[in-house]
Formats: structure tokens, sequence, C-alpha cells
């Protein structure tokens, strides 16, 4: 399984940008999905995830309200809408596929890891 994240770049505060992680493979549509982000001198933490079929999606505090995780299972691609971007958020975004399970915060449950994509929001 390979993930390639892709979306990222330069940003105002207030903008938007809409994050792309595709899939190899042909069980993408079997795994729920998940985003994780780190900023620098920072842990990883997550962001958004979502179930195998898209019904279901959970999100960290701080992406309520401004970041939407949605997926095309024919398209193998997973995707991550942020709007209102704030500098703090401001990391490299990173797309998982969770081991087992419906859409875990825990990066542990996640198995296999995209190369990540840089996002940067300037005030």
């Amino acid at each position: 399984v390979q993930l390639q994240a892709s979306g990222g770049g330069l940003v105002q505060a207030g903008g938007s940008l809409r994050l792309s992680c595709a899939a190899s493979g042909r069980t993408f549509s079997s795994y729920a999905m998940g985003w994780f982000r780190q900023a620098p001198g920072k842990e990883r933490e997550f962001v958004a995830a979502i179930s195998w079929s898209g019904g279901a999606t959970r999100y960290a505090d701080s992406a309520k309200g401004r970041f939407t995780i949605s997926r095309d299972n024919a398209k193998n691609t997973v995707f991550l809408q942020m709007n209102s971007l704030k500098p703090e958020d401001t990391a490299v975004y990173y797309c998982a596929r969770q081991r087992d399970g419906g859409g875990s915060t825990y990066s542990a449950e996640y198995d296999y890891w995209g190369q990540g994509t840089l996002v940067t929001v300037s005030s």
C-alpha cells in the first residue's frame, strides 16, 4: 500500500486548501483513513478521520467547523478541505490508513502513512 499526499502550499490566514491522498491497492474502500499533522518542534497530532464508507467522521477540536474530511472510494482518494486557515495550522500533513476500526484519533492504530505535504499559513 502506498499513500501519496498532495495539495499543500502557502496560503494567507483565512484562506483555504484542499489536501488529497491517493492510495494504491484494491482494498482502499475497506479501511478507515485519517489525517494527522506535525508542526515544527511538536508531536504529531490527530486532525480528522473517516470510516471506510464515509458515513462516520471525527475531528480534532482544532479542526471542527473549519475542516472537512471526505473520501471517494471509486478513486481511492481521501480529501481534507481546510477553510479559515490560521497560522497555527502550519504543519506537515500526513494521511494514514487505519489498521482496523472506524476512524481513530490514535496514530498507533494506523499502519500505512503517506509522505506528508507541507501547509504554511502566513499571518
